[in-house]
């Protein structure tokens, strides 16, 4: 493409020379004076077009940064979503083995007390049982000693 502008044409009026079949100077000086204004005309819009285009290539630009930052936002938030769930289920994985660990030791210390309980009462089933037989060799002393004492009371009214 041939760079021409509006300039360009408005100088070319004094180019061209007079023919004796040529075109109507004037007519070919207002043609020219019609393109070179026509031209400024398109050159104004492909200068506004071009601001135009620079500016929304420009908001494309920022579009694409702020949806780049949107995803890498999301990304974030999805990975710092997984890592909380991660983090939550380790933290409920320890606090079941805490649970179960507590409870398996309450379990221990139970056999352990009802074991406990279990010698206590032999225990005190045999004190009992010593206690009872050392009343009961009580009483057949005291009995004893009781009929004893009738007899002598006996045998001394007798004899008296």
């Amino acid at each position: 493409m041939i760079d021409l502008t509006p300039l360009d044409v408005r100088k070319k009026r004094g180019d061209f020379r007079p023919a004796m079949r040529g075109y109507d100077r004037t007519a070919v000086d207002d043609f020219l004076e019609t393109v070179a204004a026509r031209m400024e005309e398109l050159v104004r819009e492909q200068n506004a077009m071009a601001a135009r285009l620079d500016s929304m290539t420009d908001a494309i630009a920022a579009y694409r940064d702020r949806e780049r930052a949107m995803n890498e936002a999301l990304v974030s938030a999805q990975q710092l979503r997984e890592d909380v769930r991660e983090q939550a289920a380790r933290e409920a994985e320890r606090i079941v083995g805490e649970a179960r660990r507590q409870a398996t030791a309450a379990a221990e210390a139970l056999r352990r007390l009802q074991g406990q309980r279990v010698r206590f009462i032999r225990l005190f089933r045999t004190l009992v049982e010593r206690q009872l037989q050392e009343i009961e060799s009580e009483e057949d002393r005291t009995s004893a000693l009781g009929r004893g004492d009738a007899d002598e009371l006996a045998s001394e009214a007798q004899g008296g």
